[in-house]
């Protein structure tokens, strides 16, 4: 009996997980659709469909990439531009989130809020930029305040609808069991709505990508991507256009991969909201 139950045992225990297969794997995964754009554009490129010079090759772009990193250029304006980035994203996550948890939670704020930001929201984020140029000047003042001026639409109604969508059933038995306004938010009302604030987040910082790579050349900034960006078109530079471009999807990747992922699994994924 003792050795039937211990081959049972032994066949019903879980098979070992490779680890180290199933991480190079998920690299695989994530490395894959790179390696496939990258061999169709330098396909397209030695196929000169169009023209050399302004469909460069890979090893083009890598090369004026590692050229003006090396010479300091490129990270200067990467930063000038995150630096700006994240003064305007902070200033609208925090309004952003402020103003949908209001606006889900009071029937007045909501009244208040919608039909202004419904009108908003739709407005293209450039058609704002002569108005904050004439109200703050050209300058840095302008694009960080553009930028959170326009990536706070999504924040708010995403997080307007993540509050609205928290089941009526659990707040009802927060309060059965004594919860006061201040825990029912804490743990009832933010736990459900995280879901839908990151999402409106993530799409905040999308815009804000968009709006701040314009806004950089309208501003007359002496430094950013948006401006490096701008200026190699003049000079017919795509080569460091692309470089500009890469290091702005290598930090929209940092970003994902970094900061949001990470929320995610301390916040959601741990309570078991998300897999």
């Amino acid at each position: 009996m003792l050795g039937i139950q211990s081959t049972r045992v032994e066949a019903n225990a879980p098979a070992p997980v490779a680890y180290g297969e199933s991480r190079w794997r998920v690299i695989a995964r994530t490395v894959f659709p790179f390696v496939v754009v990258a061999a169709v554009w330098e396909i397209l490129a030695h196929a000169e469909i169009f023209p050399m010079q302004l469909f460069p090759s890979v090893e083009a772009v890598v090369e004026t990439l590692v050229r003006l990193t090396v010479a300091g250029i490129l990270p200067h304006h990467a930063l000038d531009t995150v630096l700006r980035l994240s003064g305007g994203f902070m200033l609208a996550a925090v309004a952003g989130v402020a103003v949908g948890i209001a606006m889900g939670r009071w029937r007045v704020a909501e009244d208040v809020f919608l039909p202004l930001i419904s009108i908003g929201a739709p407005i293209p984020g450039l058609a704002y930029a002569p108005l904050f140029l004439l109200w703050f000047g050209l300058g840095n003042l302008s694009a960080v305040l553009l930028v959170g001026f326009v990536s706070t639409f999504p924040i708010i109604f995403n997080t307007w609808t993540g509050v609205k969508a928290v089941k009526e059933i659990w707040v009802r038995s927060a309060q059965a069991m004594g919860a006061d306004n201040r825990r029912l938010f804490r743990h009832v009302i933010l736990p459900g709505a995280l879901p839908y604030i990151l999402t409106g987040l993530r799409l905040g910082l999308a815009q804000a990508w968009r709006i701040l790579v314009g806004v950089e050349m309208l501003a007359a900034v002496p430094w950013g991507l948006g401006w490096l960006i701008f200026g190699a078109r003049e000079f017919l530079n795509t080569d460091a256009m692309l470089a500009g471009i890469v290091i702005i999807a290598i930090i929209g990747l940092a970003l994902e991969k970094l900061v949001f992922q990470r929320i995610e699994a301390f916040t959601i994924v741990r309570w078991g909201m998300m897999t």
